[in-house]
């Protein structure tokens, strides 16, 4: 017997209030959950793209909103707030939200956003654990972004990792064993894993040199794999004008300069020697490897659906496996 036992101070479930009659809606039981943190891992600032997308273009209703005073270190990781000429004002307040959210297609899922906690992990994977359980959630996917050295040139690709192989395999390559600072992403995936929930996470590799500004390509790629795994349809037509208009940016920069043409280059050439040889799946890219547009991919998240309506009545498919707009370089930040 353990002789230091904690005596529970505070219950998990006071750490969120609830809409109860929102919670209560039948269309959410056995929905999937997308997690998306702030505040640890943002190269690009794809989970900032990515929940913006998600918020400003889907409907949307909270379901649970936490009590942020009890998770956040107001004075290690600052607020911002506007000082205009002799005022204050927009004055950025963290917070952490579990929304209920419909896609383009109409179905309903989960979305966890907001501010990765400083305080209170145990407790507040607690919290979220049972918010799964009693909402029987059937998968959680989660996304975060990291600096990598591979060039803009090349397809977007990902770390993948969780307890779902069909999910997982053929995505990455990267069969490393190392330890990694944690983040509550992480704590929550080896949480569900060990209860028995289905569970995927995606690091987005971001091009190192881009890390620091907004990089759109990296937050498609983000919400492809999220809507891939979770049989959504989730917006990213404004993502992908704006990662075209960044493209020809880059590339006039890079035209520009010799050096940096030679940096890219050179991280080119690390890239095809690594991947030669390499085939990657993909439940949306082409044949040809271009990304679908939005048509397309209606179609083919349409498809994928009822593919699993089939499967689920006994019935049996076989998904069409496709080369990936996705690399193979690794790393899980």
């Amino acid at each position: 017997m353990n002789k230091f036992e904690f005596t529970p101070f505070h219950a998990p479930e006071s750490l969120y209030a609830l809409n109860e009659e929102l919670l209560a809606a039948e269309d959410l039981r056995g929905a999937n959950l997308i997690m998306a943190f702030t505040g640890f891992s943002d190269a690009g600032q794809v989970v900032t793209q990515i929940a913006g997308e998600l918020v400003d273009h889907l409907d949307h209703e909270p379901v649970a909103i936490f009590d942020i005073d009890q998770l956040i270190d107001y004075r290690s990781r600052r607020p911002r707030i506007t000082f205009t000429q002799d005022h204050l004002s927009d004055y950025k307040a963290p917070s952490l939200v579990l929304y209920r959210m419909t896609d383009a297609l109409g179905t309903p899922f989960l979305f966890l956003y907001g501010n990765e906690p400083d305080l209170q992990w145990e407790r507040f994977s607690s919290a979220v654990l049972g918010l799964i359980e009693r909402l029987d959630v059937n998968l959680v996917s989660w996304v975060q972004s990291v600096p990598m050295p591979v060039p803009h040139t090349r397809p977007i690709g990902a770390t993948v990792h969780g307890n779902r192989p069909e999910l997982i395999e053929g995505i990455s390559a990267w069969k490393a064993t190392m330890e990694i600072p944690a983040a509550i992403g992480h704590v929550l995936e080896v949480k569900l894993a060990e209860a028995g929930r289905n569970v995927v996470g995606y690091a987005i590799h971001v091009p190192q040199y881009l890390s620091d500004a907004e990089y759109p390509p990296a937050a498609v790629a983000g919400l492809e794999f999220l809507g891939a795994a979770a049989s959504l349809m989730l917006p990213s037509e404004r993502l992908r004008e704006a990662g075209r208009a960044v493209e020809r940016q880059i590339t006039e920069q890079v035209e520009a300069s010799s050096e940096v043409a030679a940096v890219v280059t050179n991280l080119e050439k690390r890239y095809d020697e690594h991947t030669e040889g390499m085939s990657r799946r993909s439940l949306l890219a082409g044949d040809n490897d271009e990304l679908p547009d939005a048509d397309e991919l209606g179609a083919a998240v349409e498809a994928y659906l009822a593919s699993r309506d089939g499967e689920s009545q006994g019935g049996t498919q076989t998904e069409t496996e496709t080369q990936s707009k996705s690399g193979p370089e690794g790393g899980l930040g």
